[in-house]
């Protein structure tokens, strides 16, 4: 299992880093991206405490560790300064909180996050007709979620990426141990999501091309 969306205490998660990737670890996570909530308020925080601690653990634990951030609930024309800052910061990956249907993301979120070219759209919702070709010219990827509520949309995201050839990638956004899954389950959701087997195969390689861009690889 590769997961490019999780949560620590140092937004809403109920585990300090050094444990959540442990338990990811006892999985079976092969990696895993440490992403969490951000917005100018704690940017600055964030994001060098989790490059710092994962530098600390590298050597102490089998599984890949990625820092990164999810731009959340932040007025659509704030976040383009906010994906190049928490880059020069040192984010490897960013994400933005999508237009979740179940939340009040403002309007304009997804079209926003796409023009700044983050990494992963996170849970887009009912992403337009015009945001889905936006992110295929692009090259954004769209995420297909294990969350609770935030997975409604699963189906509406997977059918029109794949109608269109838009990258996708499957993460948990855990905040819990108990939100942690295994690739079989991750295979369940995706077929769920109403993705043929023979499509589930490069889904998953596209989360490793992700990581290996992350990390600095080929």
């Amino acid at each position: 299992m590769i997961d490019l969306h999780t949560h620590s205490i140092f937004s809403d998660g109920e585990l300090i880093p050094s444990e959540l990737v442990r338990r990811a670890v006892a999985k079976g996570y092969k990696a895993i991206a440490i992403t969490d909530h951000i917005d100018h308020s704690n940017i600055d925080l964030v994001v060098p405490r989790i490059l710092k601690e994962l530098q600390i653990l590298k050597d102490y634990m089998q599984i890949t560790m990625i820092a990164g951030a999810e731009i959340t609930h932040v007025p659509p024309a704030l976040i383009p300064d906010l994906v190049k800052e928490a880059r020069k910061m040192g984010a490897q990956i960013v994400l933005v909180h999508g237009e979740t249907i179940v939340e009040p993301v403002m309007e304009g979120t997804n079209r926003a996050a796409i023009e700044a070219g983050v990494d992963i759209l996170a849970h887009p919702g009912l992403i337009s007709e015009d945001d889905l070709r936006f992110a295929k010219e692009k090259g954004i990827t769209l995420e297909i979620t294990a969350r609770k509520g935030h997975s409604l949309s699963n189906g509406h995201v997977a059918r029109n990426a794949l109608r269109l050839g838009i990258p996708l990638t499957i993460n948990t956004d855990s905040h819990a141990p108990s939100d942690l899954i295994s690739r079989d389950f991750a295979m369940r959701v995706l077929l769920a999501a109403g993705i043929d087997m023979d499509k589930t195969e490069g889904i998953f390689n596209h989360s490793k091309n992700i990581v290996r861009k992350a990390i600095g690889g080929n």
